[in-house]
This record gives structure tokens, C-alpha cells and sequence, in this order.
């Protein structure tokens, strides 16, 4: 069994149904030990859409990185996400921030999250569940790495 933790998001819809029902489907593949809260937050890259409803998951999988990552885009794709606009409006996505401790480099898979540093909406759901988890690459804990992040990003608690 290998550790993870998976963010969950969306914008479009009932997102706590939304959300709630990738949890179920989730829970499928991921055997969930914690969940944070959900947070609001604004938009970060393309800015004209919905405010987006986001959370993160710990658990763990029988599942290699690879298989993990077909069966989050077999839930995105049965909650009816479709191919559009890079960081535009979505009712689900789901993401591999880390896999245990493990750094991998794929044509289809980077883990660490190569983003999640500089995302205040991925890094404040995780402080709920793992505010002391070392991030494999840099060796800041979740709490460093959201501290030092501009007070600018509109996050909160839902």
C-alpha cells in the first residue's frame, strides 16, 4: 500500500455534490484515512469564472502512480469533465500531490505536484490533514511552504 494525497476541486454545478460524489467514486480506488474542510477560493489563472470549491484527501492505495492517475481521469471523465481551456471552469478535477515520498517524472505524471507549492487553494486544504508533511524535493513542511505564499489569494473556509 502507497501513501497519498489527492486535491480535489471544481467550479461548476452543486460543487458539494460534486465533490462529495468524487469522494464516493474515490473511495473506490484510495482507502481515505482524513479529509480537509472545503475552501472557496477565486479563480488563480484565467480569472473570468466561477469561484472554485476545493479540498484534499489522504489515504492509502494498492495502486502504482500510473494506474492512480487513469482511474482520477476515469472519475473526472464518469463526473462529466471534458477536454476544455487550461485552468478554466471544470465541474471536477483531480490531482496526485504526493505518492508516499516518491519523486516521478512521466510524460503524463510529475509528483510532486509541480505547482502545489505556489497554490495556496491546494496547500490550506492540506495543512487541515497533514500541516507537518515534508514536501520530498524541498524538505519544507506544508505550513512553510503556505506561509511564505502572498496573502492575496483569496482562500476560505467553506
Amino acid at each position: 500500500m502507497a501513501e497519498t494525497f489527492i486535491a480535489l476541486g471544481g467550479n461548476l454545478g452543486d460543487r458539494v455534490a460534486m465533490l462529495n460524489t468524487a469522494l464516493e467514486h474515490l473511495s473506490e480506488i484510495v482507502s481515505i484515512s482524513s479529509r480537509s474542510e472545503f475552501y472557496e477560493t477565486a479563480p488563480k489563472y484565467v480569472t473570468d469564472q466561477p469561484a472554485f470549491l476545493n479540498m484534499a484527501v489522504f489515504g492509502s492505495t494498492l495502486l502504482d502512480p500510473e494506474p492512480l492517475l487513469d482511474g482520477l481521469k476515469s472519475i473526472e471523465l464518469a463526473l462529466g469533465r471534458v477536454a476544455g481551456q487550461r485552468f478554466g471552469p471544470r465541474p471536477i478535477d483531480l490531482d496526485i500531490l504526493f505518492y508516499g515520498s516518491e519523486r516521478i517524472e512521466t510524460a503524463r505524471l510529475v509528483v510532486p505536484h509541480p505547482r502545489l507549492q505556489e497554490r495556496r487553494f491546494v496547500l490550506q486544504p492540506l495543512a487541515d490533514i497533514a500541516p507537518d508533511f515534508r514536501h520530498p524535493v524541498s524538505g519544507l513542511t506544508v505550513t512553510e511552504m503556505l506561509s511564505v505564499l502572498p496573502d492575496e489569494d483569496d482562500v476560505r473556509r467553506f
